[in-house]
């Protein structure tokens, strides 16, 4: 399994649900890395986007205590047990977690691949992915060439669990 994200120099994610930045390059790329396969997310980043409907051309696997109807397609479950189960149903698809922060974190014991896209910019956040340079179960595997979006300096990092 998969993680996807973009981190700020402090592995801010996001501030009051909403991504700290959005820059064309990395949603280019998870529009890439995604589209036809499974994404599992939050129910509030599902929230997040466009009139809170599911990334289409995707299986949208959406994590919530609330019940909820679908209303694009969107799968319902209620635990990361249940999560795990229903992609069981999708063997022959990439699967990427794709946040919020808790998701990640539930989720980050069961993934052996990180992109993340390093913006070299500290923002306000008060959402945070866990610091893998600071996590000894994973390294550093590849790292693309430093880019730019407009003064904002970002690069495509993937690492691996070890």
């Amino acid at each position: 399994m998969n993680l996807i994200v973009a981190v700020d120099a402090n592995w801010g994610i996001g501030k009051d649900n909403q991504l700290l930045i959005r820059i064309p390059g990395d949603q280019r790329m998870f529009r890439q890395k995604t589209t036809g396969n499974v994404i599992v997310i939050g129910r509030k980043t599902l929230d997040s986007f466009p009139g809170g409907t599911p990334l289409k051309d995707r299986v949208n696997i959406v994590l919530t205590k609330e019940k909820r109807e679908s209303r694009g397609g969107e799968i319902y479950v209620n635990s990361p047990e249940e999560a795990l189960e229903e992609i069981k149903k999708y063997p022959e698809l990439d699967i990427y977690v794709a946040g919020g922060d808790s998701v990640y974190r539930q989720f980050l014991p069961y993934c052996d691949t990180a992109y993340v896209t390093k913006i070299d910019r500290k923002y306000e956040a008060d959402a945070y992915f866990p610091n893998l340079d600071e996590n000894p179960e994973w390294e550093l595997a590849e790292e693309g060439e430093e880019q730019t979006y407009f003064d904002i300096t970002y690069a495509f990092l993937v690492y691996k669990r070890k």
